[in-house]
């Protein structure tokens, strides 16, 4: 899959990318909402092996007019063959100029036009109002809050939010 936004390629991960995603997923403010926590330069080497192939769950985003990987988003049959699930992480000094939102426009447009999807869900933690801010742009709604659902590693169980969105209501 690539997809071609204003300001965005939406591709999938290539080797060269994994000194730019170990960038932003080594960042504690980053990854401080990530279960599987910061990575280090094997994890970051790993994702983008993983996420290269045609069976990729996350997706790079890269700046189109410099060629520069900001983040990725995540994009992957979630609970049966026509529900989805779609979330983002965006580098440091990208944040809060509106690329979560088109990258995820972009997914959502494909996913409903192309995929036939029924259903797109996205989740956060009831801290991360950013995220909370770019569903609720999308026309996504908080359907409900599972409370301490998620071990975060440190005794510690985080809450999540649900959003999602239906193909009628994306049209």
């Amino acid at each position: 899959m690539r997809l071609v936004t204003e300001r965005l390629i939406i591709r999938r991960f290539e080797a060269a990318d994994w000194p730019d995603v170990l960038g932003y997923t080594s960042d504690r403010e980053t990854m401080a909402y990530m279960p599987d926590g910061l990575f280090g330069e094997a994890d970051a080497k790993r994702f983008v092996i993983e996420n290269g192939g045609s069976d990729a769950r996350n997706y790079a985003v890269v700046l189109k007019g410099v060629q520069r990987l900001i983040g990725h988003i995540v994009f992957h049959p979630w609970f049966g063959d026509h529900t989805y699930e779609i979330g983002w992480v965006i580098a440091p000094g990208f944040r809060g100029r509106g690329y979560a939102t088109e990258a995820a426009q972009a997914l959502l447009h494909f996913g409903f036009a192309e995929l036939g999807l029924h259903r797109v869900i996205a989740t956060c933690q009831p801290e991360n109002a950013a995220s909370s801010r770019v569903m609720e742009r999308l026309g996504m709604r908080r359907e409900g809050c599972f409370l301490k659902c998620i071990p975060r590693g440190d005794g510690v169980w985080w809450d999540e939010y649900v959003y999602a969105v239906l193909a009628e209501e994306w049209k």
